[in-house]
């Protein structure tokens, strides 16, 4: 990586500044134009620097305040086809399979729900459950949310990504 790269970096992880061009913005405190930032930011995503370039909000800002995992209980349905069927509703913001642990915890389909209530987001997984067929489940509502961190951090001693 070159130096400017490492700078670019650092620029990014505090997030996009809020106005018009923001690699522009990028661009003129690092010395650069915004067309370069850019550049450099497309050729760290082609070297697999950077993975994903994505918006982050702030959920409760906005009041949305009830999240809640729901387990799924497939009762003999192949764990394919839910998955596919409860992954299509679109307020599943995660869909995903484990292994359940046999006469302890029998779910194997997890599904991610985001909502302004807590009856809120209870209706919406009655409906799915009732449109997927599937009415052996537990809802399981967070209680904390803790600090999200960024995945990659600049080490300061020029030591590269870590």
């Amino acid at each position: 990586m070159e130096p400017r790269d490492l700078q670019v970096l650092a620029a990014l992880e505090g997030g996009l500044p809020l106005v018009p061009d923001p690699y522009g913005e990028i661009g003129r405190k690092l010395g650069m134009s915004g067309d370069e930032v850019l550049e450099r930011v497309q050729t760290l995503r082609d070297a697999c620097i950077i993975r994903r370039f994505r918006a982050r909000i702030n959920q409760r800002l906005l009041g949305i305040t009830a999240n809640a995992l729901v387990a799924w209980h497939c009762n003999g349905q192949a764990a394919e086809q839910a998955g596919a069927i409860l992954s299509a509703f679109p307020g599943v913001t995660h869909c995903y399979e484990r292994q359940p642990v046999p006469g302890k915890w029998d779910y194997t389909l997890y599904t991610v729900h985001h909502g302004f209530s807590r009856e809120e987001v209870q209706e919406e997984v009655r409906m799915i459950a009732d449109r997927a067929g599937l009415h052996e489940y537990v809802v399981l509502f967070s209680t904390d949310e803790f600090k999200r961190v960024p995945n990659v951090r600049i080490r300061e001693n020029g030591g590269g990504i870590g």
